[in-house]
């Protein structure tokens, strides 16, 4: 409600009413120039830091992955869907046995033996992948698409493949990204696969969306669509949503990108008052882009209504 605060960890960003009338103020914009001027008017800059020194900025996307309704060779791994034994319990789901007893969910190894409820069926490194990343996009070959979420996992503890190919001696420190992984595994071929796979034994089930309108983006943690280049993951424990951000910063290819931003998402790896994570949208060539995105300088300033920003250096 109007009278509520933005965020109550983020005093600074104020209550919901002092944002209203400029919001609405930008949402009657005629166009991207009267959009503009309002800004410049009704909003007033505010550079923020984190006070540790710390600043980070990277990029994420919406994976795109090739999929089958059934399983059709290359595309033979089940894309899993939240089995009707899982019984959330925390952190720590359990499984219902036919008995009713009830018992740690099983691990990666355990439940690709047993088999699960497939919603499509995909490539097994780029189900893999996308257990990791925790949603995406399915493209099947009649031209439509399906969005899948993350719906639940296993419990288990998650271990990196990648560090496990480092320590190995297979990869190095300096060459061990997702597409690394991927060329190793293409070497390898597909019976060195499953052996690795199950080094993780975290397993993540997923929940099927419609996808109407291919150009919209995914949720984010705001409850809005992502808008690729302009929607901002944040750190929930120090910033509000909905809060217009400036980020100088460099991107691959534009070394002295300014860009206008909107805290709308969230994510597990982003802590911190300066740090952001970038979406750069969906398919392969975002995954490039947002691949390559780390930027440890770059510079934040906060647009806030006036009056907000007024007190802010009172």
């Amino acid at each position: 409600s109007a009278g509520d605060f933005m965020a109550n960890v983020a005093p600074w960003a104020g209550y919901v009413a002092e944002w209203l009338p400029a919001c609405d103020a930008v949402n009657d914009a005629q166009d991207d120039e009267s959009a503009r001027r309002i800004l410049e008017s009704l909003f007033t800059p505010v550079e923020i830091s984190d006070p540790s020194g710390k600043s980070r900025f990277t990029g994420y996307f919406e994976p795109l992955y090739e999929a089958r309704y059934t399983p059709t060779p290359p595309f033979t791994e089940p894309v899993p869907a939240l089995p009707a034994d899982l019984v959330p319990n925390g952190a720590s789901p359990k499984q219902r046995l036919r008995n009713g007893a009830l018992r740690p969910y099983p691990s990666r190894a355990e439940i690709t033996t047993s088999g699960v409820s497939a919603i499509a069926y995909a490539h097994p490194a780029d189900v893999f992948f996308l257990q990791i990343q925790g949603s995406g996009r399915l493209h099947y070959p009649d031209g439509s698409e399906a969005r899948v979420r993350f719906a639940a996992h296993n419990g288990r503890p998650y271990v990196s493949i990648g560090r496990i190919l480092i320590d190995r001696g297979e990869l190095s420190e300096h060459n061990a990204s997702k597409q690394d992984i991927e060329n190793w595994l293409r070497l390898r071929g597909p019976q060195s696969w499953r052996p690795l796979f199950d080094e993780n034994p975290r397993y993540v089930f997923f929940t099927l969306d419609s996808l109407d309108d291919h150009t919209e983006g995914p949720i984010g943690a705001q409850g809005a669509p992502l808008t690729p280049m302009a929607s901002l993951a944040v750190d929930a424990a120090h910033h509000a949503w909905g809060v217009p951000v400036v980020l100088n910063a460099r991107l691959h290819g534009a070394p002295d990108w300014t860009g206008l931003v909107i805290t709308q998402d969230a994510g597990g790896a982003i802590q911190g008052a300066a740090r952001g994570d970038l979406f750069f949208g969906w398919g392969y060539e975002a995954g490039e882009r947002a691949g390559r995105q780390n930027d440890p300088a770059a510079r934040w300033t906060l647009l806030l209504p006036n009056e907000l920003a007024a007190r802010q250096v009172r």
